[in-house]
């Protein structure tokens, strides 16, 4: 899950994004990934803005991947933003297992964006585990899509999973957000597990 294993392409000024990142004195697209891995993890003030990312200093891991997404495709490149779900805990993402304890849920359905190049997932959130991720669902979306689509698409998702386990879905969906509050007090605090 590495940014090595994405292309290092220049990143151009003749486009909105590249020209940005080159003002940061950021030259390559590996190099972009690895800064915008290295931002804190938090939600933006619009969550389906990805071009806070950079204005707010922090992203998610829908942010960050659907800036990286928009940045290789103004260069041309066939970089995928992908949308999975999986189940969420303790082992593979740190910092989300007192909340699940405490509620007494061993995990919980999750949506989780990254990029994909040449087959390889690459996750550049900065808070995952450096164990990867069994996926129960996965598709392609684009850069516009991390807003309403993907949270359509995590409730309706979660429901169905929480449905069948015979658990209130609302009450789930709860434990989540508290899940994505530990997440952001952790990066905050800086324990966070850079990949």
């Amino acid at each position: 899950m590495s940014v090595g294993k994405l292309p290092g392409f220049r990143l151009e000024t003749t486009g909105r994004l590249g020209s940005h990142f080159r003002a940061l004195g950021v030259g390559d697209f590996r190099l972009a990934a690895g800064y915008v891995r290295d931002l804190p993890y938090g939600r933006n003030s619009d969550r389906s803005d990805w071009g806070l990312v950079l204005a707010e200093n922090r992203g998610t891991c829908s942010t960050k991947h659907a800036l990286l997404a928009a940045l290789a495709r103004e260069h041309g490149a066939s970089v995928e933003l992908r949308l999975g779900v999986y189940l969420m805990d303790g082992t593979n993402t740190p910092g989300v297992a007192g909340v699940l304890e405490a509620s007494g849920l061993a995990g919980l359905a999750e949506a989780h964006c990254y990029l994909a190049y040449r087959g390889e997932r690459v996750d550049v959130t900065g808070v995952e585990a450096n164990t990867a991720k069994e996926f129960l669902y996965e598709e392609s979306i684009e850069p516009d899509q991390i807003g309403a689509y993907k949270l359509d698409l995590h409730r309706r998702f979660l429901r169905t999973w929480a449905t069948e386990r015979r658990l209130d879905p609302e009450r789930v969906w709860r434990v989540r957000e508290e899940c994505i509050g530990a997440l952001s007090a952790r990066a905050r605090s800086g324990t966070e597990d850079n990949l």
